[in-house]
């Protein structure tokens, strides 16, 4: 195995420490001094590693969607038919490694500023593309093609509403309830579906 370099090791302990403090602090309110506080270290290493705190955030929404991608990828690796491969879709949405109180905080922060600033909205869209692009390439096997908007949107609203309630901190995020929850609701839009194109 490749030894990983001090400054892949740096980055990540920046990147853990930016999320804990993101959580605590809030985006608006936390300082470059705190998250270097955070990470044991000082803020001229944030500024050595990421050049400015922008970079640091479009390094801490990099992470997480790269979590995402690899929960993705482990749930479609098993998946066998459209329904399969679409439900592992949303299900790696709420992984037990994403859809923690700290990154629930966190990844609705960031949708919420990404508007007003660049990368981020950059990342922003690029990710809501692809969501959709995943979502409607297996429901157009599904799926009536008249019902597919309606169902692919209800799907993603239904999932980025348990992120804003999870990312509100009344409870704990449940992964395995949340995963349990928005798979019943996708097969009860896709036996809808059905039903409609059946009548």
């Amino acid at each position: 195995m490749r030894r990983r370099r001090i400054r892949d090791i740096r980055n990540d302990e920046l990147v853990a420490a930016a999320i804990r403090s993101l959580h605590h602090r809030g985006f608006g309110s936390v300082t470059m001094a705190e998250i270097a506080g955070e990470a044991g270290a000082s803020a001229a290493s944030i500024n050595y590693y990421f050049g400015s705190k922008d970079r640091l955030m479009e390094e801490t929404m990099r992470r997480l969607l790269s979590i995402l991608h690899t929960a993705l990828l482990a749930r479609l690796a098993e998946a066998r038919t459209p329904r399969d491969r679409l439900l592992a879709i949303v299900e790696a949405n709420f992984d037990d490694t994403l859809f923690t109180p700290a990154q629930c905080s966190v990844w609705v922060q960031f949708w919420a500023n990404a508007p007003y600033t660049s990368s981020l909205s950059r990342l922003h869209r690029i990710n809501r593309a692809r969501v959709a692009s995943n979502i409607r390439r297996e429901l157009r096997q599904l799926v009536p093609e008249q019902g597919l908007n309606r169902v692919q949107t209800t799907i993603q609203a239904y999932m980025d509403g348990v992120w804003i309630e999870a990312a509100q901190g009344g409870t704990v995020p449940d992964a395995a309830a949340a995963r349990a929850d928005a798979r019943a609701l996708a097969e009860l839009l896709l036996d809808q579906s059905r039903q409609s194109l059946g009548s």
